[in-house]
Order: C-alpha cells, then structure tokens, then sequence
C-alpha cells in the first residue's frame, strides 16, 4: 500500500510540473468562449467538418430517392409537367411570345433554374427543424445542415437538363458554346436559395409560422420571374422592377445558354452580385442566432 502511495505522489507530483512548465500551453491547449454579436463566417471550421457536409448531402439524396416507384424519374416528370400545362395555358390559348423559339422548349429552358432554386430554397428553409435530433445532441457548425440540403435537388437538376439537351435536339436548337456559362449560373442559383433559405431557416427556429411563408413566397416569385414570359413582355420603363428579383436575370440567362441568345451582361452580372449579397445576408444573419438553436428548437 505505501508503495501504490508513493506513486501516485510521484505521479501527482510530475503532472503538477508538466503544468507549470507549461506541457499543456500551446498547441495543446483548446481555448473555449462564448462568442458574442456578430460573427464572420469561420470557413476554416467548415472545411474541418466537411465529411459530415457529405454525409448530409449524400443522406437527403438516398432518404430524397428511397422507397419510391419512380426514384429520380420525379426529377424528370416535375419540370416535363409543367412544361405541358404552361405550353397549353400560355403557349396555345394565351399566345405569348417566345421570342421565335417553340414554346414549350422556351418554357423548360426558365422552369430548370426556377424548379431548382424552389427545391433548394424550400429545402434549405425548413432543413434545421428537420434535424432536431442532430442539433440537441451534437456540437458542430450549424451551417453545415441547410447548405448539405441542397445536395439532393442539385442530382435532380442534373437529371432534368439532361432531358433539356434532348429536346433541344428534338426542336432543332444547335448546341453551342454559350453551355459553358451553365456552371456560373447554377452558382448563382444556388447562391440566391441558400441566402434566403438559410436565412429563413434561422427564423422557422424561432418562429415556427414562418414555414407557412416558405411555399407562398415561392408561388408569388414566380409570377415576378420571367418563367411563362420573355423579359421583353414586360415594357422598358417597368423592367428596373422586374430585376430587383435575382432569379429574374438568371433565368433569361439561362434561356440564353440554352437557346443561343445573346446574354444580358449587365443584369446577369447585377443578379449575380445580389445572389452573393443575399448568401451573406443569410450567413451573417444565420451565423449570429445559431448559438440559441439548442435551446428553442
């Protein structure tokens, strides 16, 4: 027994000078505080998370596809819908101008930006409460969750413009170098949903009745965006208030890149600047309310 004594002593006593000499300073001490105001998005504290980013995407990609009749033919049949009804409402019976291009390939090339960003801003909205479980449970950077919940509706963006290059063939529209512009565009797509999704997001926490105003918000964005129309319907001097909406220029950005249009610099690169403005809208607004997610979830 005096023996065991002594070398817990012993053991005590070299653990007490590993701290004084400061074995535990450095690099191997974490320093933990509370943050306070206002934070910067910490992307270094992302980018160690990033497996879990993955493991969320590619979880809403398998729950999103799983048990289903149809797996990803909905991606197809969503947007093959709408083209329909559009081509027979506005198309036959109302007659609105496609600007020379058939109608229903002129619809499809609007409505494969609009159903994305819907899905994703939908998606994103309501992404936090959905994760509940994980928040009370877990630390890690919250922003991981509505960011991963865009994986999912990107697959089926990817699907449907593959649908969107077939029937460019079927309408006979050549296909040319204004495609590359795509992946810039899907970034501003993506840009403009997180924003206002993850922002949405922070407050359905707080405010659960703002899940009601996820799908109206969504329906009346539509009738401010070019989906059914052509920017030139609306006359020159009320079309500053059409782009105020970002999906407005993006969207005839993309009929652009897939007919062959000339783009529209200048509201294209204006709609790509308010996309990031209201990513960081978004973030800041997300970033600074996150820490009181545990307690009111």
């Amino acid at each position: 027994m005096l023996g065991i004594r002594s070398r817990t002593r012993r053991t005590l006593r070299q653990i007490k000078n590993r701290i004084r000499t400061g074995y535990f300073s450095g690099a191997h001490r974490t320093l933990v505080q509370p943050s306070h105001g206002w934070r910067t998005l910490d992307l270094g504290e992302l980018w160690a998370y990033r497996e879990l980013f993955w493991v969320l995407a590619l979880r809403d990609i398998k729950v999103r596809y799983k048990q289903t009749v149809l797996g990803c033919a909905w991606a197809i049949i969503q947007p093959l819908m709408g083209m329909f009804v559009f081509s027979i409402i506005f198309g036959h019976w109302v007659k609105v101008p496609s600007e020379g291009y058939p109608y229903p390939i002129f619809v499809y090339a609007a409505l494969l930006p609009w159903t994305f960003f819907s899905n994703a801003l939908s998606e994103s909205a309501n992404s936090v409460v959905s994760s509940t479980n994980l928040i009370t449970k877990v630390y890690f950077p919250r922003l991981i969750i509505p960011l991963a919940s865009i994986g999912s509706v990107l697959v089926d963006f990817l699907i449907s413009s593959g649908v969107m290059l077939f029937l460019m063939l079927y309408y006979h529209v050549d296909w040319h170098l204004h495609l590359l512009a795509l992946p810039f565009l899907i970034l501003a797509v993506a840009f403009a949903a997180l924003g206002i999704g993850t922002l949405l997001s922070a407050l359905i926490v707080a405010y659960r009745d703002f899940r009601y105003v996820v799908p109206f918000m969504i329906q009346l964005l539509m009738f401010a965006t070019p989906v059914v129309f052509p920017v030139t319907l609306v006359p020159p001097h009320w079309r500053w208030a059409l782009y105020l909406n970002p999906m407005a220029g993006i969207v005839d950005g993309f009929r652009s890149a897939f007919l062959g249009k000339p783009f529209n610099r200048d509201i294209l690169m204006l709609s790509f600047c308010a996309s990031v403005i209201l990513f960081l809208i978004g973030v800041a607004y997300f970033e600074r309310v996150e820490r009181r997610f545990a307690d009111v979830i």
